[in-house]
């Protein structure tokens, strides 16, 4: 049954705010089909869209201009307005048209227990216990209580050495650096300290010149934030959709400098490479590591941080860390294993105790039995692409998963037998592009209401377009 809520703005649930984007799309569909009713779907955002249109290409030797997608562009725009008038951050949409033009057309969502999907109508993931996080997410540090400072923190030298390569700079006073701890609820290291002494790394002191800052990015080793945006990153400083992060696994080998986790309230991050990585100081190194030791936060990925260097004073100096580690023969397995046509070829070379996440891909062979996962104490996620289980109801055996992703007949299946495991946190539903979104919608809100959760809206629209011709 289709629920009647609303969305929150009239603007959106007027017709002729989406009369551009449909006609595109329905000529569209006109040179590919050009009899009988169609049926086309999208998604738009405020600040990006997917849609099923074919650009035109610009005349030879010519770039794409604006202006060859201009009407996509004015089309797109309008309902974005609409949507930032109702603050509203996305919607999806699926239209069935008739050749006389007749158009019913279903708005899809929003719902503050679903993510939005990825470039697809469909939805993302489904967020099952308000204010869930993955795993990864929830793990803190293990006390460092031993830890000490490397023999190479010199706050002396390190001082010394940026006075003399910055001797114009500008230097924090200790009453803003005292202001900086309070905001962020640390004690700022002696190193990191010393360096804000000599240079607060504010914009406005070099008077937009970008031959200083360079000087400044030279001296230091990075691209130095100002006192006002020293931050913890902490886990919450790296959100991650939960179908990616739930993909994540972090562990800390007995011979880590830098404890895996996805963030920590002992990384102070203070700088930038120049292309997106954090460079932090470490006050919850691994067991080899070293307390105030440096390390990096990359963009690309949700997890982890690499050694750079093992004070403050060797990333000034330039002593930079060259180790890397890599996992001895004999170690356990990786917590995180993916069963493919192109990675392992069974659930049963996947199975160890230490399995947390199992990711079953596209596969020619046979489907596979869970039977080889069944009672693993650390198994949090399991994906399985469509057509890839000889029974889906082993999954009720996985008593301790958090995350699960399955196509649209395996899911059939489990609410079917009432067999959904109630372990669950979040949820997936893994459509191909092709599939129609209105039956995955309907599937989503009847797991969404097995934990009480917030519905997506569907709001139905009646309009008229050009008949086809």
């Amino acid at each position: 049954m289709v629920d009647q809520q609303r969305t929150p703005a009239a603007s959106i649930d007027d017709f002729a705010t989406w009369e551009p984007v449909l006609g595109l799309l329905l000529a569209e569909q006109r040179r590919r089909h050009p009899d009988g009713p169609v049926r086309v779907v999208g998604q738009i955002g405020r600040g990006s869209w997917s849609l099923d249109l074919r650009r035109r290409m610009p005349p030879p030797g010519r770039a794409a201009q604006v202006e060859d997608m201009q009407e996509e562009f004015d089309a797109v725009e309008r309902v974005q307005s609409a949507l930032a008038d109702a603050g509203v951050d996305q919607v999806s949409f699926s239209a069935n048209i008739q050749p006389n033009g007749k158009t019913v057309l279903r708005l899809l969502g929003p719902s503050p227990a679903v993510e939005p999907g990825l470039g697809t109508p469909h939805p993302g993931a489904l967020i099952l216990v308000d204010g869930a996080l993955p795993q990864p997410w929830r793990r803190l540090p293990e006390p460092a209580r031993d830890a000490v400072a490397a023999p190479s923190a010199d706050r002396e030298l390190l001082e010394r050495t940026l006075r003399e390569r910055l001797p114009d700079a500008i230097g924090a006073t200790e009453e803003e650096i005292a202001a900086a701890e309070a905001r962020l609820g640390v004690v700022l290291p002696d190193e990191l300290k010393a360096l804000y002494r000599v240079t607060r790394a504010r914009w406005d002191d070099l008077g937009d010149d970008y031959e200083a800052a360079q000087r400044a990015y030279e001296a230091v080793g990075c691209e130095l934030l100002d006192l006002d945006g020293l931050y913890v990153a902490d886990a919450s400083s790296r959100p991650c959709r939960w179908e990616f992060a739930a993909m994540e696994a972090v562990e800390t080998p007995p011979h880590s400098e830098v404890q895996g986790l996805v963030g920590s309230p002992g990384w102070i991050a203070f700088g930038d490479n120049g292309g997106g990585d954090r460079l932090a100081v470490d006050l919850t190194p691994g067991p080899r590591g070293y307390k105030g030791q440096i390390v990096m936060l990359s963009h690309e990925e949700n997890a982890g941080a690499e050694l750079v260097a093992d004070s403050l004073t060797d990333l000034v100096l330039g002593r930079l860390s060259t180790e890397r580690r890599r996992r001895a023969q004999g170690e356990q397995p990786s917590a995180v294993a993916r069963v493919n046509v192109a990675s392992l070829k069974s659930v049963q070379a996947a199975a160890h105790p230490g399995l947390e996440v199992l990711s079953i891909g596209y596969w020619d062979g046979a489907p596979f039995s869970l039977a080889p996962v069944t009672g693993l104490p650390r198994l949090r996620t399991l994906t399985a692409y469509p057509g890839t289980l000889t029974d889906p109801l082993e999954i009720a055996k996985l008593t301790e998963l958090e995350f699960l992703e399955l196509g649209p007949a395996d899911w059939r299946a489990l609410l079917d037998a009432g067999a959904v495991p109630r372990s669950l946190s979040a949820a997936a539903i893994a459509a191909l592009r092709d599939h129609d979104p209105l039956p995955i919608v309907a599937m989503a809100n009847e797991i969404l209401a097995l934990w009480g959760r917030p519905q997506i809206i569907q709001t139905v629209l009646d309009g008229d377009l050009a008949p086809l011709a």
